[in-house]
């Protein structure tokens, strides 16, 4: 057996640990009591079981169906591994059906078939659809997928869809219309090519004909070259696509054509093909992993084309999790019958209008755009949008009640929009977000304590993301024994401050803070040590320029670190002190708590600026603040003097800054609880708004319960994010996990984005 890669057994242990696999099952009622018990099963459940039986469509009511997707594979078509199995197949439908919950909402079981046979595979799926809402086939090779999806969309009454056909062509249709909308040309006049004659390049050009492509205009090719009408022992799929045009090569069919579809292999398409296109061409090379001409060679080659691929590293990226997860939302919202021709149509149509609309601010922060708007660039939505929940699912929904197949009509649109957005709360979206903005301007991040194994290792990860360029601190030795012992054999600077190599800089740094603090009892000798600190020598490259933003923190007392920083940083412009925020990812959606680290008892002065400080950087996250000031009291219920100096920052607010949604003094359930604190305190700025931020009257409440969170419901912390200094200096936790340190890193490098705009 060949020596596994590192990425390879990262990869291992990430499905193995801390438990085998990437999905769970989830109790969603109580099971506390002997009570809870006897209602979840016996004799309880006999009531919901009677009522289904008299009437099967109760399941729906009773059961977990409606919100069940079956994702059903035989693994003979499996990614760019072909034909691996069904329990090889296994990790891809289990990550299937982790997309399906992050970005709908809706559960899974993934479901492995043994078979290869049509009829027998048929026959699986029928005889377990009544357990689910609907079924997702996937990773079915063709011709089979097409029968098998055919016959059970003929056979089963609920909604059937093969993503590996449809995904691709919704989201490529939805981004082809805008392209030839940019283009200024008629999908029914345009000469297609179309590179591969699999299920998903059957299906594209199946939908692309609904939306008027005429089947003359195209031109298919396989393996073997141009699909022609006097080519024998075609499939009835190929043939539905075959030409009567005397050419046989992907060369002669690229002549003078308007749109290229690729599905088929990586650099195939030379630029003296796209040379030879029509004017104003337009490209989908959607090969995976590598399209089939390359990004930046095709733009190169043509300064008029439109370009799409499958890559997230490029514009338009054509990615199926655009389409699956809310095309299957709105279907089972209505309970429909049926995935039909008017549903996927629909799906295309808002999604191309959606590329339309303006985008909001908080996805050009996310994606580090000044502003994405339709155009060459950006002709489909980017998968991260939060709009998509809101936009595509009731556009389905709508086409299934339209075309007949919907069993439960929507009746209040505005009440389902607010109830999809409400599904995605507990997404940690902005984890993934953080890491396309810091990777989209990448910065030169110094690691202080980069001989820690832990810290080494998320300087790997973050080089390896293309989230920063790591610069590491430490015992050069010991860094380089780490580095081969991790196989990080990239070839980053290393540099210890102790050692003469680098007296140069010791000395010129020493030097510049001595400058400083001159006439503040410290001499350049003093100031020249120093600087075989590591903590002094790092914050002294950020403010030279040497490093864009700094991490430390993870072997040292939070109070011992601050120290130099404040000495060396110094204070934002505007800012008359320093606070933390951190970041909690929890049931309800991303929770900003200040200060976790800093101020021991501010005053009511400082809660001001705490406040005003944490509602910059949910700006910067993209997140509309909506803020809480906590006590032990509500609006005057106590004279004490903690919960009056929380009464009094609030006022000054409301004051000077009226536009900010803010309010207290407030207890922490009346915060987060919107419906009783409107019932209780209808005069509240906060009333029927959902509170994203925290503000804590003391160190010691914020600190114990962040850490509560974080150790007692297993929420993902990022923080503590340092606010108020006039670098991007990030001071994480004593003992961070690698992954904590690997999330600051991205907000170091996003503050550092922010602060050079600045």
């Amino acid at each position: 057996m060949s020596k596994r890669t590192r990425q390879e057994l990262e990869a291992l242990a990430y499905h193995a640990k801390p438990s085998p696999g990437k999905i769970q099952v989830v109790p969603t009622k109580k099971y506390a009591t002997q009570r809870d018990l006897s209602l979840a099963y016996s004799p309880g459940v006999a009531a919901p079981c009677l009522e289904i039986q008299k009437n099967p469509s109760d399941a729906y009511k009773y059961t977990s169906k409606g919100n069940l997707v079956a994702v059903i594979s035989n693994g003979t078509a499996v990614l760019g591994l072909g034909n691996i199995g069904p329990e090889a197949s296994k990790p891809v439908m289990e990550g299937k059906g982790l997309l399906f919950k992050i970005f709908a909402d809706i559960d899974v079981f993934d479901i492995e078939v043994a078979t290869e046979n049509i009829d027998e595979f048929i026959a699986t799926v029928k005889n377990i659809a009544p357990t689910f809402g609907g079924i997702n086939l996937e990773d079915i090779k063709a011709p089979e997928a097409f029968e098998i999806e055919r016959r059970l969309k003929k056979e089963l009454n609920i909604p059937v869809m093969h993503d590996d056909q449809h995904g691709t062509a919704i989201i490529s249709a939805a981004a082809l219309i805008n392209a030839l909308e940019l283009a200024e040309k008629k999908i029914e006049d345009v000469q297609i090519v179309v590179s591969g004659a699999g299920a998903a390049a059957i299906s594209c050009t199946r939908l692309y004909s609904s939306f008027g492509a005429k089947r003359e205009n195209i031109v298919m090719l396989d393996s073997k070259g141009v699909i022609r009408q006097d080519r024998e022992n075609l499939t009835k799929q190929k043939a539905e696509f075959s030409t009567d045009k005397n050419i046989n090569t992907l060369e002669e069919a690229m002549i003078g054509v308007d749109v290229f579809i690729g599905l088929s292999i990586s650099n195939l398409v030379t630029p003296k093909m796209l040379k030879s296109m029509a004017k104003k061409p337009i490209v989908f090379a959607m090969a995976n992993p590598d399209p089939e001409i390359a990004y930046d060679v095709a733009i190169r080659t043509r300064k008029d084309i439109i370009m799409a691929t499958g890559r997230s590293d490029n514009p338009n990226q054509v990615n199926n999790v655009l389409g699956f997860p809310f095309i299957f939302r709105g279907a089972l919202d209505v309970r429909a019958t049926t995935i039909n021709e008017a549903m996927k149509m629909a799906a295309v149509l808002a999604l191309a209008d959606l590329a339309k609309e303006p985008v909001p601010e908080q996805v050009n922060i996310a994606y580090g755009e000044m502003r994405l708007a339709f155009g060459n660039d950006y002709i489909i939505p980017k998968p991260f949008d939060p709009r998509l929940i809101a936009k595509i699912p009731p556009a389905v929904a709508k086409a299934a009640m339209e075309s007949g197949v919907a069993e439960s009509p929507i009746l209040d649109w505005d009440k389902y929009q607010e109830r999809l957005l409400n599904r995605m709360n507990a997404d940690n979206k902005i984890v993934r977000l953080l890491f396309d903005r810091a990777k989209s301007n990448p910065k030169r991040v110094v690691f202080a304590e980069a001989d820690q194994l832990d810290v080494l290792k998320a300087a790997q990860i973050v080089y390896e993301e293309g989230i920063a360029n790591p610069i590491l601190l430490g015992n050069k030795k010991q860094i380089e024994h780490l580095k081969n012992e991790l196989e990080f054999y990239a070839d980053v600077p290393i540099i210890d401050p102790k050692h003469d190599d680098h007296n140069d800089k010791k000395n010129k740094y020493g030097e510049v803070f001595w400058s400083h603090q001159k006439r503040r009892g410290l001499t350049l000798f003093s100031a020249q040590k120093l600087m075989r600190e590591r903590n002094y020598y790092a914050a002294m490259m950020v403010n030279e320029g040497d490093a864009d933003a700094l991490i430390t923190g993870y072997s040292r007392s939070y109070p011992s670190v601050v120290k130099p920083m404040l000495d060396l940083i110094g204070l934002a412009p505007g800012s008359t002190r320093i606070a933390t925020t951190n970041v909690m990812i929890t049931q309800r959606g991303p929770m900003f708590l200040s200060d976790t680290a800093i101020n021991i008892n501010p005053t009511a002065h400082d809660l001001i600026k705490i406040t005003q400080m944490t509602s910059g950087v949910m700006k910067m996250f993209g997140i509309k603040p909506v803020m809480a000031m906590l006590s032990y009291s509500n609006f005057g219920s106590s004279k004490d003097s903690t919960a009056t100096k929380v009464r009094e920052a609030v006022a000054y607010l409301h004051r000077r800054h009226p536009d900010l949604s803010v309010d207290g003094e407030l207890q922490t359930d009346f915060a987060l609880n919107s419906e009783m604190l409107k019932a209780n305190f209808p005069f509240s700025k906060l009333a029927s708004k959902k509170v994203n931020a925290l503000i804590f009257p003391n160190l010691e409440s914020a600190n114990i319960t962040y850490k509560l969170l974080k150790e007692l419901n297993n929420a993902e912390s990022i923080g503590p994010i340092m606010m108020g200094l006039k670098k991007p200096v990030h001071i994480i936790q004593f003992g961070a996990s690698v992954d904590e340190i690997v999330n600051m890193t991205a907000v170091a490098v996003i503050d550092a984005q922010q602060k050079e705009k600045e």
